[in-house]
């Protein structure tokens, strides 16, 4: 065997010419990172603006620059851009074809920066971008969750804890508490986006730039509130990318929250909502089934997310300041996330406005499993003044005589609740019905229509303003 079949086969199969393939491999992030073409550009252009009005470098040079960065611009959205691995990123890419067409002013392009501060802020421009989407999505699903809402604000269901028939409250009510846990993730999105809405660029490599840059000013020219005040935090920092996967992982929690919900309750054995065919896939060998699988899969995604947030937080964990490559792995798992997340907000919107509501399944299970036990033991101590310790046990043998009769707590005799305490009258079964329990949850976030209707007021005028 020659020497260079032995070193290729020592190299593997796949790197024809040994460890210099391999390095290209390993070293080049455009296969990815030309996502961030858009916000590359726009970077370069405010950057060489700038350099224009510092008198850094000429007028004349700036105008080249912009010209050519547009047809770049223009060539890549309309699929006539030829990327390279060889020119390793996107930076790299853009730099040589801004060469090809205007010559030697685009070797002035990159005075007084460095790929690190050009990638923090492309980077952090793409982030801040999606987090407006991310923001515009949530209102979105949260809208379609008020619509539900006001439609059942008195429609009865069982509460459940430890998946266990509790209390009887109402849909909307449920609704709403959808509202409340997607309107955290929304504002987890707005803190975000005021926490990293600092401009990275003019941090060069890591010291900052002897040259007389205006950082303000190409803050500004890119929608930036400020720059950032530390040069080597600036191109070292990834906790706008982490806080990003933060906010994902927990978002897409709540949403497999949801859809295990809506699992649960399009099954026949509950039946409290049906899917339509948009949401619903059949079985290739059983005819009768419809299988929620939008909602299987916005489940089973959660993990992906997951995942991503984990795997970067496990590559920034050891690095010492400031730039190191290991920073290129940072991209792949926000790209994906941020397109699963999408994909989740988008199915789940349109999962809870398309599902239809089986209010006779959801009211019948409302009574099931002795639900309004707690209004009588309420009932006990409003009504005959015992402490609430002896209205439990009370109520828990009225539960046991009622269980033993096979009736619910409603369909007990008077005498046969006077025989566990003889001061109950008539009056007890006004609260015994799911009707009368949800109505009576008067307090402040409680159940009751009147008071689920109140709060969805409050969410209409909120959601319009945020």
């Amino acid at each position: 065997m020659s020497d260079k079949k032995a070193s290729n086969a020592m190299w593997g199969g796949r790197f024809a010419s040994g460890p210099a393939a391999i390095m290209e491999a390993i070293n080049a992030s455009i296969d990815f990172d030309k996502k961030l073409y858009a916000q590359d550009i726009r970077g370069s252009i405010a950057h060489s603006e700038m350099l224009a009005e510092t008198g850094i470098i000429a007028t004349e040079d700036q105008e080249k620059i912009a010209h050519g960065l547009n047809t770049i611009l223009k060539e890549i959205e309309s699929g006539a851009f030829e990327f390279s691995t060889k020119l390793e990123d996107i930076h790299m890419n853009v730099e040589a074809r801004l060469a090809e067409l205007i010559g030697s002013a685009a070797g002035r392009l990159h005075t007084a920066r460095s790929r690190n501060d050009q990638v923090a802020v492309d980077f952090r421009l793409w982030v801040k971008d999606e987090l407006f989407r991310v923001a515009d999505a949530l209102k979105g699903l949260i809208e379609a969750f008020l619509v539900r809402a006001e439609e059942h604000a008195a429609t009865v269901t069982p509460g459940f804890t430890h998946m266990q028939t509790a209390q009887p409250v109402t849909f909307g009510h449920h609704c709403m508490a959808y509202v409340e846990m997607f309107s955290r993730d929304l504002s987890r999105v707005r803190d975000a986006i005021e926490r990293m809405d600092e401009s990275p660029l003019g941090s060069a490599a890591l010291a900052g730039t002897g040259f007389p840059i205006d950082r303000f000013r190409t803050a500004k020219a890119l929608g930036f509130r400020e720059p950032t005040r530390n040069s080597l935090d600036s191109v070292s920092d990834r906790d706008f990318a982490l806080e990003f996967l933060s906010i994902a992982a927990i978002c897409a929690t709540h949403l497999s929250r949801l859809a295990e919900e809506i699992v649960i309750w399009s099954t026949p054995q509950f039946g409290f909502v049906r899917l339509s065919d948009s949401f619903s896939t059949g079985s290739s060998i059983m005819p009768q089934k419809k299988n929620p699988d939008a909602a299987e899969l916005v489940r089973a995604k959660t993990g992906r997310v997951n995942g991503h947030l984990i795997g970067l937080l496990t590559v920034m964990k050891g690095l010492p300041l400031a730039y190191s490559k290991d920073m290129q792995e940072d991209k792949e798992a926000v790209f994906d996330a941020a397109e699963t997340l999408d994909l989740m907000l988008a199915a789940m919107t349109g999962m809870v406005g398309d599902m239809t509501i089986n209010e006779a399944a959801m009211k019948k299970a409302a009574g099931s499993g002795y639900s309004t036990a707690t209004d009588l033991a309420d009932w006990l101590v409003r009504t005959l003044n015992l402490p609430f310790r002896d209205a439990h046990h009370v109520t828990g043998r009225a539960v046991a005589l009622a269980e033993s009769k096979k009736v619910g707590l409603e369909k007990l005799a008077l005498e046969d609740l006077q025989s566990i305490h003889a001061g109950i009258t008539e009056d007890v079964f006004s609260v015994l019905s799911v009707q009368n329990s949800v109505k009576s949850r008067t307090s402040f976030g409680g159940t009751a229509p009147a008071e689920v209707r109140r709060q969805i007021r409050y969410w209409k005028k909120r959601i319009a303003k945020a």
